[in-house]
């Protein structure tokens, strides 16, 4: 999906440190969870890494029933190319690779859309709904890479691992009201309510780079298996990576967590399949008449956020607070904002209703609210220069993927239940479509390093700044 402006990405990810995509703009800032997926080492040279769905609450009918109404969704949101021709290629060229795809026995009803954004970027929902963007198709240089795009966005299908990520939020605090769906009966209705069908479905793609992993090295098997010269998967992340020297990533690496080594695993992966196959199949003519036809398309401009008055503004902050409990730390929030918290209890956020919106593409996105994450880092916890050096590379990890985020204010040294700490100011895109403030305020733990950032639109933050100060006063270490 494409990428998020706004801090408030951070929040609906699932994952462990916290990072806002373009798109990652998340749920829960990126975290890094240990992955719950099986990975077997091979015996021998030429045995394949062997990959299986990992711990899951939902079942493959509940993945199509939750994907479907996604796509539905999806479908009313996005700008789609409607050409015939070109959904019949796509269809035909991932009923191909389907045919090698590993789905244990389960029968999704895949389908394949071209969607009219130029953005380099695909994305499939569980239950097997693919959108691809023409940007993908006319950026391919062949067949193969294209096969490749989608052979690993059918991985993450196969694997599981949007319900997977949901499950593992679950397990913890019932991210998103997932938990009343699931244990209510239903198929994740409440996830689908709680935010728009399309956007509970950004909630569903935000993958771990272990995930991500996993499907580029699924999507490469399946490339070779399907005849393609299963190369063109690193080709065509070695492509996006020269895309992106010099300016903002292509939405593919923001929406898509990047591996360590990327293209290195793919090779190995290769090898492990005893190297291309022979008379590999990398282009068709038909491939090279559709990327034509793409090419011709008018283009679709994308509808802009809302403006930052349109949306109607949270009732105010309440002056009564709920307390949270984490592993690593306490604090109190209004009573009248929503809590969302991922499966280690460290990384939370908070909102009032109304707070956390969909943005332009669909995901969701907070404009009000609090982040806590916390993010590996090492240091003395009374050391101001480890407690700087770890903030100066949250910030940049943020920067990477919120081009454009800026520091407005330089860090100033302050004390956080009697901790050492660093308060800086940011600027960023907000969901509204203006400007947002990010008060960032860090300090060093055993844990890592714990990230407290509030996020209001520059407009509204003095109506805020009571309430943030509030629950920051109110914060407590537990170890």
């Amino acid at each position: 999906m494409s990428a998020c402006g706004g801090l408030g990405n951070l929040c609906l990810r699932g994952e462990s440190q916290a990072r806002r995509r373009l798109g990652a703009r998340a749920g829960l800032p990126s975290i890094g969870p240990l992955c719950l997926f099986v990975l077997l080492a091979p015996t021998a040279s030429a045995q394949r890494t062997v990959l299986r769905p990992g711990w899951n609450m939902f079942t493959p009918q509940q993945d199509i029933e939750l994907g479907k109404q996604a796509a539905a969704d999806a479908e009313k949101q996005l700008p789609l190319c409607h050409a015939p021709r070109v959904d019949a290629y796509l269809t035909q060229l991932g009923m191909r690779l389907v045919e090698k795809l590993p789905t244990g026995g389960v029968q999704y009803p895949f389908e394949f859309h071209c969607v009219n954004d130029k953005a380099i970027n695909a994305f499939a929902l569980p239950g097997g709904y693919v959108f691809i963007n023409r940007g993908a198709i006319e950026v391919a240089d062949n067949e193969a890479q294209l096969a490749a795009v989608m052979a690993h966005e059918l991985s993450h299908v196969a694997l599981r691992h949007g319900t997977n990520q949901a499950t593992k939020a679950q397990a913890a605090e019932g991210v998103l009201g997932i938990a009343s769906g699931i244990l209510g009966g239903s198929t994740g209705g409440a996830l689908l309510s709680e935010l728009g069908a399309f956007a509970a479905g950004g909630v569903l793609l935000r993958y771990s780079r272990g995930a991500e992993s996993q499907a580029d090295v699924m999507g490469t098997q399946v490339l070779y298996d399907s005849g393609y010269d299963p190369r063109a998967m690193g080709q065509f992340f070695e492509k996006l990576e020269a895309e992106s020297k010099g300016k903002n990533p292509p939405e593919f690496l923001s929406d898509h967590p990047n591996p360590e080594h990327r293209v290195e695993r793919v090779e190995e992966e290769i090898d492990k399949l005893r190297g291309v196959p022979p008379n590999a199949k990398r282009d068709s003519a038909e491939f090279e008449a559709i990327k034509r036809e793409v090419l011709a398309l008018a283009v679709v401009k994308r509808l802009a956020p809302a403006a930052a008055g349109a949306a109607k503004a949270p009732a105010p902050p309440s002056g009564n607070f709920a307390a949270y409990k984490a592993n690593a730390y306490a604090l109190k929030y209004p009573d009248n904002w929503k809590k969302y918290a991922d499966n280690n209890g460290n990384n939370a956020s908070f909102a009032p209703e109304g707070g956390v919106v969909d943005d332009s593409t669909g995901h969701a996105a907070l404009a009000y609210g609090l982040i806590v994450t916390v993010s590996q880092a090492t240091g003395d916890p009374n050391d101001w220069d480890a407690l700087n050096n770890a903030t100066e590379q949250a910030i940049h990890d943020l920067q990477k993927s919120n081009p454009n985020m800026k520091i407005t204010r330089q860090p100033e040294h302050v004390r956080l239940n009697g901790q050492p700490g660093l308060a800086t100011y940011l600027s960023n895109d907000s969901p509204l479509g203006s400007q947002e403030t990010d008060w960032m305020i860090t300090t060093l733990r055993p844990e890592g390093l714990v990230s407290f950032v509030c996020v209001a639109p520059q407009s509204a933050y003095e109506k805020y700044d009571k309430t943030f100060n509030g629950i920051l006063d109110s914060v407590r270490f537990t170890k």
